[in-house]
């Protein structure tokens, strides 16, 4: 949370709730609480007033990793990854005017669920997925065009699970499996 934790009174911001959802929802898809303890949390950490009800929400959940989020951000220009590179828990692509190509295909993936966050204004965004990825694209808002992603069946267990949320302004986001 971005508030000093020791004043447990003062009121909690809107970037603190979120940090408390993102944590609780963490902690779940992590497996460390069951379905009905989320639901609880979650509403006790949408409802909370203070950081001392926030904190209460928060109780014994795992502490939060704080190198498993990057930002990659392009005010113009590309945005571009390929290779072997390290995936974060929660990757935060902002671009204004750019283009963005993400592969993740040969992408080192440490976690069992990555988090995507995009914020795009115009620009085409073009991301390849391993082939075998469970994709997520509930929380995501178009603005001018479509999404352009077919599902497909994972192949093995324990396939690394990638939810996209965010907005996009005016370009086009291509999600893809990669071939092999």
């Amino acid at each position: 949370m971005t508030s000093p934790q020791g004043n447990a009174a003062s009121r909690v911001g809107e970037d603190d709730r979120e940090s408390a959802v993102r944590r609780v929802r963490e902690a779940y898809a992590d497996g460390h609480i069951a379905h009905e303890e989320m639901d609880e949390r979650l509403g006790r950490a949408l409802a909370a007033t203070t950081h001392g009800e926030l904190a209460a929400a928060l109780d014994s959940l795992p502490a939060e990793d704080p190198g498993a989020t990057a930002t990659i951000a392009a005010a113009g220009g590309r945005i571009k990854r390929r290779g072997a590179w390290r995936v974060p828990r929660v990757l935060k692509v902002e671009s204004a005017f750019g283009r963005v190509r993400l592969d993740l295909s040969r992408a080192i993936i440490e976690y069992p669920v990555v988090d995507i966050e995009l914020s795009l204004g115009t620009g085409n965004a073009s991301i390849t997925v391993p082939r075998d990825a469970i994709v997520e694209v509930e929380g995501l808002t178009t603005g001018w065009k479509d999404l352009r992603y077919k599902p497909r069946q994972p192949t093995r267990a324990g396939a690394p699970r990638i939810r996209f949320s965010g907005a996009l302004g005016y370009g086009r986001l291509k999600i893809r499996h990669a071939w092999r």
